[in-house]
Parts: structure tokens; sequence; C-alpha cells
């Protein structure tokens, strides 16, 4: 999917909401667990409920490799679903990827090519040749990890070096890699105070902004200093949406949680 794409889908839906679907097998609601493939029939479910409100799902793949090979199956068969379904939807493959040379291109072509992802998270520790490899697939993105929601956030990300935060130094180096223009980021919602250097930075770029719902984040505060002409934003929340009913009814509530968000944000729109 190219970025204009997103664009369009989140113009036509007035919406830059992101749900993650990251399913852990000790909070879905019971009855399921007695069907065949119950993290698939959740997240089918929680699409079916959800897909006119989103413009985009993120399983964190951990909660997939968890489970081992059903796990896997699992998440080839949510993507298909998507991919199938609604193919206007933008994913992302939660997966924090990050090594060097071929062994990058072979995690870009499991989450490109293998499962059809439309981007995939990537950390960027390792420097330009952990990154490259996975910015050369066409209209596929690469997220990098730049100012995380996480409280370890501050342990390496916003120390100083020559006088300027090492996210900062992220942000900027990326810029002059092969194929930049793949390239979006990773932004804690509860770091919402940092995106108006973010944007000094980056301004076209896309950000992926986690953190909002359970973890606090606040979307007024991330638009405020985040959003630019194309919106520029994806703001993923999932447990606030996809654990908020645990009957039978679990996705009309999950729907609720979903539609309360977007109807903000189509007021700011």
């Amino acid at each position: 999917m190219t970025t204009e794409q997103l664009v369009a889908e989140i113009r036509q839906k007035k919406s830059f909401l992101c749900i993650g679907l990251d399913v852990d097998l000790n909070k879905i609601p019971k009855h399921l667990l007695a069907l065949e493939d119950p993290i698939f029939e959740f997240n089918k479910a929680i699409i079916d409920a959800t897909h006119h409100l989103c413009v985009a799902y993120k399983p964190n793949t951990a909660f997939y490799e968890a489970y081992g090979i059903k796990g896997w199956k699992s998440l080839e068969k949510t993507i298909q679903y998507i991919n199938e379904n609604h193919p206007n939807i933008f994913t992302i493959a939660d997966a924090k990827r990050g090594d060097i040379g071929n062994t990058s291109t072979m995690y870009a072509k499991a989450f490109f090519e293998d499962l059809s992802f439309d981007s995939v998270t990537v950390a960027p520790y390792m420097g330009k040749d952990s990154v490259e490899p996975f910015l050369a697939f066409e209209d596929k993105h690469t997220i990098l990890l730049a100012l995380t929601s996480n409280a370890g956030a501050f342990d390496f990300q916003t120390q100083k070096v020559d006088e300027k935060e090492v996210y900062k130094h992220v942000l900027n180096t990326s810029k002059t890699w092969k194929n930049a223009h793949n390239l979006m980021y990773v932004v804690g919602a509860t770091k919402a105070e940092y995106l108006k250097d973010i944007r000094e930075i980056i301004p076209e770029s896309f950000l992926l902004v986690p953190g909002v719902g359970a973890q606090g984040g606040n979307l007024q505060e991330v638009c405020k200093y985040g959003m630019n002409s194309s919106v520029g934003l994806l703001i993923n929340s999932s447990r606030g949406i996809i654990y908020a009913g645990n009957d039978e009814n679990f996705a009309k509530e999950a729907a609720k949680k979903a539609e309360e968000l977007q109807s903000q944000m189509s007021i700011i729109l």
C-alpha cells in the first residue's frame, strides 16, 4: 500500500485509528477456547466488528510466536483475512526486528512477501545496514522505533550525545538512508510533549503512536503537536479496544470503544 492510499483511507473513514491485535488466550472470552483456532476466531470477530472504524491493524508477533506453529498459523490466517476482505486497511507486523545484511532481508521477505504485510516495525540500534534491506521493498513501509511509550525509553532514547538526544540522532541519520521515503516512525503517545521537536526533523513522515488508552496517552495532545497536512498519524489502541468485553458480546464492546476513538478523530479532522 502506498502512503497516498493510506491517506485516502484516513480521509474516507475520518479515522486514523490502528487496532492492535495482541491476543492472549488467558484474556479472550472462554467460549472461544473450545474452537479449533481461538486466536483467529477472536481476531476475525474483532475485525468484522471494527473494520469500518479503523484504517490499520497491528498484530504484535510475540502474541503469536508464544504459541508456536499454531500461533504463527493463526497470524497467517489473520493477515490473509484482512487482505482478502479489507484490502484498503493498512497492516503492521509489530515484530521489532533488526539485524544486518541477509538476515534483515530474510526478515523482510517473511513479513512483506510470505505474509504480505504492508509494514513492519524495526529497531534502529544496529544502524543503516540493518534497516536498508527492509527499505528496499517497493510500496512497503519500515516503521522505525524512535521514541517509545515505555518507562525504559529514558534509559537510552532521551540521553544526550553531543548535546543532542539519541532519538534525534536516530531521526536525522535515518533520513540519509537509501529509500528513506519508505520510513515511518514509532513515537509513544506518553511522550506527546516531544512531538513538536520530532516534527521539526521529520515533518512529513507518518508516525505510529501507541499508548493511547490503557497506557494513558492523550489523543488531543498527540494531534496538537503531531498532526501534519496529510494527518501523518496512526493512533494505536490494543487492550483498551479488544478486551473491552469478555463475554459473547465482546466484539460489540470492542466496536463501541473503537467508535469512541473514531468519533474523537472525526471531530479533530
